[in-house]
């Protein structure tokens, strides 16, 4: 019986790493030692940013949420603390949507908030 050769399941290994490193710059793009290596780190980075994506998200929402309630003249602290106190149970993700999509019923939460 020949012997199998691991032409085609090489050539295969080959063409998903330099696939994954599709637009990179310089030699880690086709050159395939520099590739793998690229690749691992790209990966290793978007592993880690996968989870700060969340933090920064959340980050986003408090910003908004600060600004848009300093309008209505409270400060982003005493609203939490009094969102909470009056049992509305709203996630900062979704205030913040509010805040910019309508702002009308935002200010009614805020007037809520506000007088408990």
């Amino acid at each position: 019986m020949p012997r199998a050769k691991t032409r085609v399941p090489s050539r295969e290994r080959r063409k998903k790493i330099l696939k994954a490193a599709k637009g990179f710059y310089g030699r880690r793009k086709s050159n395939l030692r520099l590739a793998i290596d690229a690749v691992a780190h790209a990966g290793q980075y978007a592993y880690a940013h996968r989870r700060d994506k969340k933090g920064d998200f959340r980050t986003l929402w408090i910003t908004r949420l600060n600004a848009a309630v300093r309008e209505l003249g409270i400060s982003y602290s005493q609203f939490i603390y009094k969102l909470s106190k009056s049992g509305i149970q709203l996630n900062r993700k979704v205030l913040a949507d509010m805040a910019v999509a309508d702002p009308e019923a935002f200010a009614k939460v805020v007037e809520t908030v506000k007088a408990a």
